[in-house]
């Protein structure tokens, strides 16, 4: 028997796939979505999340670097591009960069995380100089840069193939892409909200390219805003489920809720903590080969990002040091959270806080006596070597039957 009601008699379908580890539908996306029984979706997403993860939740001490806010595109959501020249704009020098990271930076720290405008005044060469001069400085630290929009920009910018980009700021040290740039993968999205950026095919294709050098990446969904449908918003993910059926490259899902300081895109309001909910539980049910689904404090705060832990995310991100791109365009959070804030939101979800490195391999687990295990390897599974495993999955789907 449930050890709770189902109070929507539209699950019963779901829940039936869910518990057999069938794929669900966009169909069943959309039941989702629209059901008034939001607990039942969050505990199905807890129970997806519980088999690929156990009671492990997992975050990195990382740098946020945003080397120039001046960039050609104009996207309706975005509050941090300026034009060139106008008040405010700025374009940090590689040697810029490398005194911002020596003055914020702290051994712990494992990734640098680097995104920007497409600012045409520099050279691609200017891009490829800042990983290069990162690596050459830090070269324990992994280099995460430049959006799939961003490399599609350096293609165009430069004159070359995305493969030949690519291969560039591998060869200067680049490790990983970000998920940014993604928005919602829908030309009708795109053509209102970001004109001027990537189409959703080379979107795609930079981070299939990417997969096939070798580059493990991730992938977001920013949602919230006037326009987009409940339908996009699931083409999105299931766009994003074909790839990873085809290549197996993506680390984690970032569902990103739309900040409401933005006049040209006519939000006026934050999504709601339902939809933050409902969003990170619908993307755990419908990514079902993608290991992992991130919380984002910084856009949602940190104590839904807490409660997020039970709808199915396994991640909330990272200490950041400075956010600039979400805060120029009204989010209410801090700027950056210390190891120890991020360990106490997770041991008060009742998980067991994992500090990762960028490819989720397991750092050290941190129990109630404090920090342990360091230097693990994650299994294939990607959750630490202890997880409860298929075993304790089956018990839990016992329970819910």
């Amino acid at each position: 028997m449930r050890d709770w009601a189902v109070l929507d008699p539209a699950l019963e379908p779901i829940i039936d796939k869910v518990l057999a580890g069938r794929r669900l539908s966009v169909e069943d996306g959309l039941v989702l979505y629209r059901s008034p029984d939001l607990l039942t979706v969050g505990r199905l997403a807890d129970l997806v999340n519980r088999r690929l993860n156990g009671d492990y939740a997992y975050f990195i001490e990382n740098m946020y670097i945003n080397p120039t806010n001046v960039c050609e595109a104009s996207c309706a959501f975005c509050g941090f591009q300026r034009k060139p020249g106008e008040e405010g704009a700025y374009t940090m020098m590689p040697e810029d960069v490398l005194q911002y990271v020596r003055e914020r930076m702290n051994p712990n720290i494992r990734e640098f995380h680097i995104v920007g405008g497409h600012n045409p005044l520099v050279p691609f060469d200017y891009y490829v100089d800042i990983v290069r001069t990162l690596k050459t400085h830090y070269p324990s630290v992994t280099i995460k840069a430049y959006t799939a929009a961003e490399i599609v920009f350096f293609s165009k910018l430069s004159g070359r193939p995305v493969e030949d980009v690519l291969k560039i700021l591998i060869d200067a040290g680049l490790e990983t892409l970000p998920g940014g740039g993604a928005e919602i993968l829908s030309e009708r999205y795109r053509r209102k909200m970001s004109p001027d950026k990537a189409t959703v095919d080379e979107w795609l294709s930079v981070h299939r390219t990417a997969h096939r050098l070798g580059l493990k990446t991730h992938a977001t969904m920013l949602y919230g805003s006037p326009i987009e449908t409940l339908e996009e918003r699931l083409e999105h993910m299931r766009l994003i489920r074909e790839l990873q059926d085809e290549t197996g490259g993506f680390l984690v899902f970032i569902p990103l809720a739309m900040q409401p300081r933005s006049v040209t895109a006519g939000i006026k309001k934050r999504t709601s903590a339902f939809d933050d909910l409902r969003t990170i539980a619908v993307a755990r049910l419908m990514l079902d080969n993608v290991p992992h689904i991130k919380s984002y404090w910084i856009n949602i705060g940190t104590q839904l990002a807490q409660l997020s832990l039970t709808f199915g995310a396994s991640d909330l991100h990272g200490t950041l040091v400075e956010e600039r791109i979400s805060h120029a365009v009204g989010a209410l959070t801090q700027t950056a959270l210390t190891r120890d804030e991020l360990v106490w939101l997770i041991q008060g979800a009742g998980k067991i806080p994992v500090e990762r490195d960028t490819f989720y391999n397991v750092i050290r687990l941190y129990g109630p006596d404090g920090p342990s295990a360091q230097n693990r390897p994650a299994p294939s599974s990607s959750a630490p070597a202890e997880s409860p495993g298929p075993a304790a999955s089956a018990s839990s789907a016992r329970r819910m039957a």
